[in-house]
């Protein structure tokens, strides 16, 4: 008899929009809430200004996005941190306008 190579009681495939939120937490700050991402770094070559320090940052390090929670908003709300940078953020708020 061949072999079977799927389970007869497969789950169900999860909600995509269930998956694409993966990684994703709630802050507060200013009064606001926001979604916060960690990502990993990767080479793309693309440079960002932290808000918290205006220095560049680098998308190849490991950081923080992070967009507002209310609204739906689009790509243009996002913000790229340092991580120390946006934990930081109560005590050493961002130079400048960055919202």
């Amino acid at each position: 008899m061949p072999r079977r190579n799927h389970r007869k009681d497969r789950p169900e495939r999860p909600d995509l929009s269930r998956l694409l939120d993966v990684g994703i937490r709630i802050d507060s700050y200013l009064g606001q809430r926001w979604n916060v991402r960690s990502v990993r770094g990767n080479s793309n070559g693309r440079v960002y200004v932290c808000p918290g320090c205006q220095q560049q940052l680098s998308s190849a390090l490991a950081h923080v996005v992070v967009w507002p929670a209310e609204g739906l908003g689009d790509l243009t709300d996002r913000r790229h941190w340092h991580t120390p940078c946006w934990a930081a953020r109560d005590r050493r708020p961002p130079k400048g306008s960055w919202r």
